[in-house]
């Protein structure tokens, strides 16, 4: 016999489906300003070894040289990503949801476990609520980087009306490094977090288009306490 368990909050699901093609956009109309000025590579004693960004990417998507066009749609989107993650914010601390997804004191290590785990290098899992510790890590983290990439962000926009931003980053150009950065981990984000709904399978992705999971009876009955859902996602 299956049960209907609840999984996910309605507003929980709206700001996670708003932020993925709003974040998607962020990064494309930010690789369109970066090619104005491709100045990142790894370099040795001024011999440049490797490029970010070769030619052949920018051609292969059709992207050069439109800048004009990457700074409307970044200044736009920007603040719907902005708006976007502080309503997530604010509505995680009035729900209680931050409960189960701030990392504790436990979680940094029981992340590694769960990598060995999905590694197939440990037999067992470590025990969750909601979600696992690397989620937990993960997911707080990525708060982390919107919270970085507002600031640095506006202090590589507006440098003389935000000067003193810039100047508390490290200035105009470790600003820029720095947002540059933080793309790469939001984009690292994405494809481990994309491989881990796949591995999950259809049931966990379902289950946050409806905001219900359909489970064996003796998996329910097992789960977290009444107050606190229970998930694999």
């Amino acid at each position: 016999m299956k049960k209907i368990i609840k999984k996910h909050p309605l507003a929980l699901r709206w700001f996670h489906w708003i932020n993925f093609p709003i974040l998607a956009i962020m990064i494309w109309s930010g690789l369109l300003i970066y090619w104005a000025n491709d100045i990142y590579g790894v370099k040795i004693g001024g011999r440049e070894l490797i490029k970010f960004f070769p030619d052949s990417f920018y051609k292969a998507l059709n992207i050069p040289f439109r800048l004009a066009e990457g700074m409307a749609y970044h200044f736009v989107f920007m603040w719907l990503f902005f708006i976007n993650g502080l309503l997530y914010v604010l509505y995680t601390l009035i729900s209680g949801e931050w409960r189960l997804l701030v990392p504790n004191r436990n979680s940094f290590k029981e992340s590694w476990q769960v990598v060995l785990h999905d590694l197939h290098l440990r037999k067992e899992a470590p025990a969750q609520l909601k979600y696992n510790a690397a989620q937990r890590v993960s997911y707080s983290a990525i708060i982390v980087m919107g919270f970085g990439s507002v600031l640095t962000g506006l202090s590589i926009y507006k440098p003389v009306q935000f000067g003193w931003l810039a100047s508390l980053l490290g200035g105009y150009e470790m600003a820029r490094s720095e947002h540059f950065i933080l793309t790469i981990g939001y984009c690292l984000f994405f494809i481990v977090h994309i491989l881990q709904v796949i591995r999950a399978g259809w049931r966990n992705f379902s289950s946050m288009v409806t905001g219900f999971d359909v489970v064996p009876a003796e998996e329910n009955d097992v789960q977290a306490p009444a107050n606190l859902p229970s998930s694999n996602l």
